[in-house]
Parts: structure tokens; sequence; C-alpha cells
């Protein structure tokens, strides 16, 4: 019984570490976001073309990215994209986008 918790603790140490440096990087949710710019704009301002996110509710910005991570939002590319962020990603990335002002 001992060999097999030993094997299960050193399993799951990484797990921790990942998501203990998730939880103290500050600027996670920020590093996240920067993905977005090429389509959305730096700052989530775009230029034309896609949806700007800056200054947008939290809210309305994790439910559309869980509707394109589940099908059910029609894309072109943002369901493939949607798919490779956890849900706890989704959120600091729309917490992160709602934070920023809309330039005019």
């Amino acid at each position: 019984m001992r060999l097999s918790k030993s094997i299960a603790a050193a399993l799951l140490a990484p797990v921790a570490a990942v998501a203990a440096a998730q939880a103290t990087d500050p600027n996670l949710a920020r590093n996240l976001a920067a993905t977005c710019a090429s389509c959305h704009g730096t700052g989530g301002v775009s230029q034309g073309g896609t949806e700007s996110l800056a200054g947008m509710a939290k809210d309305d910005i994790v439910r559309k990215m869980q509707e394109f991570k589940s099908g059910t939002k029609p894309a072109s590319i943002m369901h493939q994209l949607a798919k490779g962020y956890s849900d706890e990603q989704i959120t600091l990335i729309a917490g992160w986008f709602a934070a920023q002002k809309v330039s005019k």
C-alpha cells in the first residue's frame, strides 16, 4: 500500500507544481490573453474584422469561450483554440480583458 501511495504522490507532484505556479504568477492572465492579440488586437482592442474584447463583461467572455469550447457557437478557429484552455484559464483571460480600458 505504501508503494502505491508513493507512486501516486510522485505522479501528482508535477501537477501540483504547475497549479501552484499558475496561482502565484501575477502575469499569468496577461500572458494568456496575449495569445489573442493577433486576431483581437493588442490589449483586446481590435483594429477591425474581429470583435474587441477590451472592456467586455467578464461573464460574457466566459460564456462565449465556453460556447466555442463546447462547439455550440459557430467559429472558424475559436472552437479549436478554446479547447486548449482550462476553465480556470478562460476565467483568467476573461477577467483580464474585462479590466482593460476601451481606447477611443
